[in-house]
């Protein structure tokens, strides 16, 4: 049995922006590390996308790169006077508490 080569670790996570019938989600699910914060801003750039929602419901882990990005999202929705809803891991609630970001029941 042959295995096939491998271009280096498997992602342990994911960062996207999808559309959706609720509008523009930021999305978040695995560990997500430097490395994949890295790899979403070289495809989607470092300005703070324009989001409806954040869907970090599956998230094991969060470095700080990525909880700045989180925040930077969260932070651009409030300039604009948006309300943005956040559906968190409890990794994630915890982080987003401590940052004083996770106020009332989440969507």
């Amino acid at each position: 049995m042959t295995s096939l080569p491998s271009n280096g670790p498997a992602a342990r996570g994911i960062v996207r922006l999808l559309n959706t019938a609720g509008g523009r989600v930021l999305c978040l699910a695995g560990k997500v590390d430097g490395a994949v914060v890295s790899s979403f801003l070289q495809r989607y750039g470092h300005e703070p996308a324009r989001i409806d929602g954040i869907d970090a419901g599956s998230v094991t882990a969060l470095s700080a790169p990525a909880l700045d990005l989180v925040l930077d999202h969260l932070d651009a929705a409030e300039r604009a006077g948006r309300a943005v809803a956040v559906r968190p891991s409890p990794q994630v609630a915890r982080l987003l508490a401590g940052a004083g970001r996770l106020r009332g029941p989440c969507r």
